[in-house]
């Protein structure tokens, strides 16, 4: 029991640590969190409640666009009404707008007793949260569309930006209901994911992170998709090869809008805010015009995650050791792909200089690594093309590689199988004969 303990301490501390720098680059930022009525009726709500708390605590800007079609639903069948929808949207009318304002309040006012929680023993206590909501949207009717009458169900047609960035800047978080108001005093039914996305745009989001049932964007082999570009995503919707519902499109939209990222994630699993925003893998489907990678120049400040990506290699034989010390010597040799702070690849490229001329003709590609979690992802080849365009601006004619079990990988990127004699001079002093590596080479 101690030693579970023990484990379990020291797994908390581990994660703390590598949580610290998402930390940093989330706090002061804007998030603007979509939840459906369907996510407060799961068991897991309070969980996700106490998230929303800590993010709070961070020092994240908060807004929580909340739905409430599960609660409408049932508002109308208890009353035996029949809902009414065209091209997907909900007519509202007379009959029954005063249900839908009710359902609508019922869960604001839910969501904001859950916010207010502060028992001792609870993941709440002390956190004092400021609850603000109000007339920050301003609706239009949708009209006719079709010939067909939407009565009270509307859009968007304002956002107070500058009450909200108030509110916000109180250290408060603004909970926005389905309902939107318009300068005449009527109130319009509006759709949470219009709602989300077009408060996203207007306060310049950092983050669209929608709740939905799915742990995420899969595809049809039910295999979770961890990232995707907006057209990309739209295009596997319209082939149906994604499971994907107007949750997805709506990300789409806001980041093709200018919202810097959207991310899906369920309600259901218990920790999956969390999980999404302060651990490297995350929880759900991430959907950016860019991936935040970035491929550059080693520097010695990126020595431990090289190593860290290069010992269990070193350790299973498919790379030759390098201690620290020599990996310091030979950082300059190193490109590598930095994710979110972490370094996520690496690559080496060693030139030879030949002949009385020193002039360089073959350069060494080695220590080619991605870390497990973005594996069969193409960082590899990325950096073997970048290998190579920077081996063709210093003058390199030819790549050659050494390997042991990677010799597949190689001849499919267009290297041959070679000789020892076919190497550098000084290559050919240093090859290991009890290694046996397999010689390749490409002509670039």
């Amino acid at each position: 029991m101690h030693s579970d303990k023990a484990d379990t301490a020291k797994s908390m501390v581990d994660w703390f640590r590598h949580s610290a720098p998402y930390i940093h680059a989330h706090r002061d930022k804007t998030f603007v969190l979509m939840l459906p009525g369907d996510a407060l009726l799961d068991a897991q709500f309070a969980n996700t409640v106490h998230d929303i708390a800590l993010l709070n605590s961070l020092g994240v800007r908060l807004v929580l666009a909340v739905g409430a079609r599960a609660q409408i639903e049932t508002a109308l069948a208890r009353q035996h009404i029949t809902p009414r929808f065209h091209q997907g949207i909900r007519i509202t009318d007379a009959e029954s707008l005063p249900l839908v304002v009710e359902a609508a309040s019922s869960v604001r006012s839910h969501v904001e007793a859950l916010l207010s929680t502060g028992l001792i023993n609870s993941p709440m206590h002390g956190a004092q949260i400021r609850v603000i909501g109000g007339n920050f949207i301003t609706a239009k009717p949708i009209g006719v569309r079709d010939g067909v009458d939407f009565h009270h169900t509307g859009e968007v047609r304002r956002i107070d930006v500058d009450a909200l960035d108030d509110a916000l800047d109180s250290d408060a978080i603004v909970v926005l209901p389905c309902l939107g108001y318009s300068a005449s005093g009527e109130i319009f039914n509006l759709s949470i994911e219009h709602v989300a996305a077009t408060v996203a745009q207007a306060l310049h989001a950092d983050k669209l992170i929608a709740f939905i049932a799915d742990k995420g964007v899969c595809d049809t082999k039910g295999t979770l998709l961890r990232e995707l570009k907006p057209a990309q995503a739209l295009q596997m919707h319209k082939k149906k090869n994604v499971t994907a519902n107007t949750a997805l499109l709506t990300c789409c939209q806001a980041v093709e809008a200018g919202v810097e990222r959207a991310h899906l994630i369920s309600f259901q699993e218990n920790g999956s805010l969390l999980r999404e925003l302060f651990t490297r893998e995350g929880s759900g489907t991430l959907i950016a015009h860019d991936s935040g990678e970035i491929v550059r120049a080693a520097t010695l400040d990126d020595v431990s995650g090289i190593l860290n990506l290069i010992q269990p290699l070193e350790e299973a034989g498919t790379l030759v050791r390098r201690s620290r010390e020599i990996l310091e010597s030979e950082i300059h040799n190193f490109t590598v792909i930095e994710h979110e702070g972490l370094i996520a690849a690496c690559i080496a490229l060693y030139p030879y200089s030949e002949g009385t001329s020193k002039s360089v003709k073959m350069a060494e590609v080695a220590c080619v690594a991605t870390h497990t979690q973005y594996r069969n992802n193409g960082r590899a080849s990325l950096l073997l093309a970048h290998a190579e365009k920077q081996a063709k601006k210093i003058g390199i004619k030819k790549l050659f590689v050494l390997t042991t079990q990677t010799a597949h990988w190689f001849l499919e990127k267009g290297f041959a199988a070679a000789k020892i004699d076919q190497l550098p001079a000084k290559k050919q002093q240093l090859y290991n004969y009890q290694r046996n590596s397999k010689i390749f080479i490409k002509n670039i």
